[in-house]
């Protein structure tokens, strides 16, 4: 296209929010002039599917369900009294922790006024947390925060040899829905064992955020913590970062809370407009349809450009591809649709993988995220006239012409700035794409089947684990040989010899060739 098409297609595909400070600019995509038209039945369907989530229809068919976190933002449309009233008094009660604990009347048993916080927990229920402290985080802030997000020892000693003596003066918050979430579970266990070895109440320390009932609330009851919020059973873990899952620790690290549900609740209120070329989140939502033909065939390269966004491709990961990746339609059809979700930032994107997103497969699209405030301090100019800022801004315009001149798509968001409202409006606007998107394509966004399976294979691994070990003799066996005797796949009992081999001094491994490897075991 030549620039004057452009400069109009621009204008006709540009989209303000002059109150919010968002915009979108879908020009740099290549849909036809009668797209919007040929998907009007799809996008009257996906709003009508919207206003009936809101409303407290049952979305979870897994577990019979609502799905409501929008209500988190905005109680007012909870669909009775009693779910409303459990919204406001949970964070009315987390504003009054994160101010007891900011001003001592909740105190390390030390006396010392609690200064870091370790939250533990995997999934939604530290993605969205990692990310809120990475992008509005300071040095300035009354706490500072660790994470447990994995069940990797090594990855634990590395947060306590980081923390260090500063053990005394840290408040752990555990999170898990379920309270039986393995990895979560072990994090707890750990860190147990690790204010214990320091002469450390653990139970002084701790703070849980579960489901009401769940094994761990009564664990946390029964040990007498700190203190227990709820995870609503009517929230999912990708979408409870307005929960107590995120907004305890943001309130404990000093944010502004309720700018945060004020930006989210903003930009729901914009996004309910039926008119899709008024509606931010709808246009996210066809533009995925459209670069990936309604499959899925192309992948979403997120590329914020501002230090502070670096892990919202890492959230949107789970958002997106958890909310999405479904082998059966709403219909029980197999359509094993999805959209991959990848990122960096720019410029560093132009020194990783900009190369192959020019000339490389074209199996993609990309979002360019604009901060449009380049600093809060004062300006510097790094040339006459010119300063960091205005270099980065030239490098992504620069690398939206260039992928765009090679025939690739991108989408470009911008933002005022990187402050509470403006994180929570951009989440916001991801959830619903997120939930138009999954009507359009006809799967159910808000429940993940696939998960339960890859826990229950990993169950039956670890069921295998005392089987073999107690096959194992100081003469020596073959995987092959151990896994006939207690009925097992050999390749599984030998990947659990090896790993236990190298952890367990008291097993030995000969070496040679996996199927003629000795495993013996030092009584």
């Amino acid at each position: 296209m030549a620039t004057q098409s452009l400069w109009q297609r621009f204008q006709q595909y540009y989209l303000r929010y002059d109150d919010l400070g968002f915009s979108i600019d879908i020009s740099r995509m290549r849909f036809p002039e009668d797209f919007f038209e040929k998907m009007r039945p799809k996008v009257e369907k996906a709003f009508v599917a919207m206003r009936e989530l809101e409303g407290g229809a049952i979305a979870n068919p897994d577990e019979n369900r609502m799905v409501g976190h929008y209500w988190l933002r905005n109680p007012a449309l909870a669909p009775n009294d009693e779910v409303r009233a459990e919204i406001v008094t949970t964070r009315d009660r987390i504003l009054k922790f994160a101010s007891d604990i900011h001003v001592g009347r909740i105190s390390a048993p030390s006396g010392r006024p609690f200064e870091h916080l370790l939250l533990i927990g995997i999934g939604g229920s530290a993605l969205g947390p990692q990310f809120i402290a990475s992008a509005l985080g300071s040095k300035n802030d009354p706490m500072d925060i660790f994470f447990f997000d994995n069940t990797d020892p090594d990855g634990f000693d590395r947060v306590f040899n980081e923390l260090g003596k500063r053990i005394d003066h840290t408040l752990v918050l555990v999170v898990s829905k379920s309270g039986g979430t393995k990895e979560t579970r072990n994090g707890m266990l750990e860190a147990k064992a690790r204010f214990e070895k320091a002469d450390l109440d653990f139970a002084r320390h701790a703070v849980a955020v579960t489901g009401a009932g769940s094994e761990l609330d009564r664990y946390a009851e029964a040990h007498h913590w700190l203190a227990r919020f709820p995870m609503f059973d009517w929230i999912g873990g990708r979408t409870s970062v307005m929960s107590a899952v995120g907004l305890l620790p943001a309130a404990l690290e000093g944010f502004d809370t309720e700018s945060f549900l004020a930006g989210a609740a903003a930009m729901d209120e914009k996004t309910r407009q039926p008119n899709e070329k008024q509606n931010a989140a709808m246009l996210l939502a066809l533009m995925w349809y459209y670069a990936g033909e309604g499959e899925g065939k192309k992948d979403m390269v997120i590329l914020p450009y501002k230090d502070r966004l670096l892990l919202f491709s890492k959230y949107l990961q789970q958002l997106v591809m958890e909310s999405l990746g479904k082998e059966k339609d709403l219909e029980g059809k197999v359509v094993h649709q999805g959209i991959a979700v990848y990122g960096n930032k720019g410029s560093t994107d132009q020194h990783a993988y900009l190369q192959q997103l020019r000339e490389g497969v074209p199996n993609f699209f990309v979002t360019f995220i604009e901060v449009r405030q380049d600093r809060a301090s004062g300006r510097f100019e790094v040339e006459e006239g010119v300063t960091s800022g205005d270099y980065l801004q030239g490098f992504l315009r620069g690398t939206r012409a260039a992928l765009y001149e090679n025939g690739r798509d991108s989408i470009t968001l911008s933002m005022p700035e990187v402050d509470a409202f403006h994180v929570g409006a951009l989440i916001a606007l991801y959830e619903r794409a997120v939930g138009f998107y999954g009507s359009l394509v006809n799967v159910n966004a808000y429940h993940q089947p696939g998960v339960e399976a890859g826990k229950k294979a990993a169950t039956r691994i670890l069921q295998l684990q005392p089987k073999v070990l107690a096959q194992l003799t100081d003469t020596g066996s073959s995987a092959e040989e151990i896994a006939r005797a207690i009925e097992a796949d050999p390749e599984d009992v030998y990947h659990l010899l090896r790993h236990l081999a190298a952890n367990d001094p008291a097993i030995r491994s000969s070496g040679g060739e996996p199927g003629s490897e000795q495993f013996s075991r030092i009584r």
